[in-house]
């Protein structure tokens, strides 16, 4: 059987990069952590560590007992402020991966479903794909939303799930838009100055196809990662943006900002993965049940024209001076209204970490 205060040391020499530094963190004798690893590899049947420089590095089963031990620790380490927080029952714990490239705005819509969940505690990550995934298999996620699927790997057992095919729209200040006949769009886009993702959102790629479908060569002024940040700096009047339909719900928070057209087949994907160990943390299971309730579909049009669309942009301009999506399809692809409405009367708002 395995022994897992041997497994630890080991844990800790890799972790801390040598014996010494080990023995110091641990204070204990070099000897006898050094002991305690040839133990483990007797055990294991295969040397873990090598030396290397003043330190040392791990064999190839080295690094595979490593990934293992940083999992089991991990969890170890996770373990008391679980189990406070069951024996308290006040706090709902839940860790979102946010992958590169995806609408920010349009995964808080995507997560509002349990935004009015008492005593919750939101803690949202942001990094790329793989190293969110290697994180949701380790435990240290709960859920990751991302533009691709999560790649076929037996070993991480993991589930994806497409929850939102969005149509975009292009936004801007008014400054810009309200000189831009409607007709012109999206020819505009030459003149105009443009902000789009950077390469890492599978949005941008979905644009620039469209850019050379329609034979466009953009004005590009700006590239952002966070598509809230772009929508501040398109507020302060630097550019136009295009952005999916699923998180204009929460552009409309911004002043200044008026539709400017929707471009034909371009559309946002965003997928949930989830690890398939264990019976599913139930606040994932609500934010899927929910799209599977129908309650977000794919999005679409609410059959008023681009002059309708301008005529209520300005008017509602002209007696609030904000955005709002009177301006803009109606129908949205994520239904967000009465996922706030809960949300702002909760009686105990969550507390959100990032």
């Amino acid at each position: 059987m395995l022994n897992y205060r041997h497994l630890y040391y080991f844990w800790v020499v890799v972790k801390e990069g040598g014996f010494a530094r080990a023995a110091e963190r641990l204070d204990m004798a070099v000897q006898t952590i050094s002991a305690q690893v040839r133990e483990l590899e007797k055990s294991l049947g295969h040397q873990l560590l090598k030396p290397a420089g003043r330190g040392v590095a791990m064999t190839d089963p080295g690094q595979a007992a490593f990934r293992r031990a940083e999992e089991i620790f991990r969890l170890g380490q996770s373990l008391p402020d679980e189990v406070r927080e069951a024996a308290s029952g006040r706090v709902a714990r839940l860790a979102v991966g946010l992958a590169d490239g995806i609408s920010k705005l349009a995964a808080h819509a995507i997560l509002a479903p349990i935004l009015d969940t008492p005593s919750l505690r939101l803690v949202c990550h942001e990094g790329e794909h793989e190293q969110l995934l290697g994180e949701l298999a380790l435990h240290k996620l709960d859920l990751v939303l991302a533009s691709q699927p999560a790649p076929y790997n037996p070993t991480l057992r993991l589930a994806s799930e497409r929850l939102v095919e969005s149509p975009v729209d292009w936004y801007g200040p008014a400054s810009l838009v309200r000189n831009v006949a409607r007709d012109t769009f999206p020819q505009c886009l030459t003149a105009l100055p443009v902000l789009l993702p950077t390469g890492h959102s599978a949005l941008r790629a979905r644009l620039d196809q469209w850019f050379e479908a329609q034979g466009i060569r953009p004005n590009i002024v700006g590239e952002f990662e966070d598509s809230a940040l772009m929508a501040v700096f398109a507020t302060r009047g630097m550019g136009v943006f295009a952005l999916s339909e699923a998180g204009a719900g929460d552009v409309s928070l911004l002043r200044g900002l008026r539709w400017l057209g929707r471009p034909d087949g371009v559309h946002e994907d965003i997928h949930a993965i989830r690890s398939r160990r264990g019976e599913g943390h139930p606040l994932v299971t609500r934010i899927l049940e929910d799209h599977k309730d129908g309650k977000n579909g794919k999005g679409g049009t609410d059959g008023t024209d681009g002059k309708d669309r301008q005529a209520a942009t300005q008017t509602h301009e002209a007696s609030e001076n904000r955005f709002a999506p009177t301006g803009a399809p109606s129908t949205s692809a994520i239904r967000t209204t009465d996922a706030h409405s809960r949300a702002s009367s909760s009686a105990r708002k969550p507390h959100v970490e990032s």
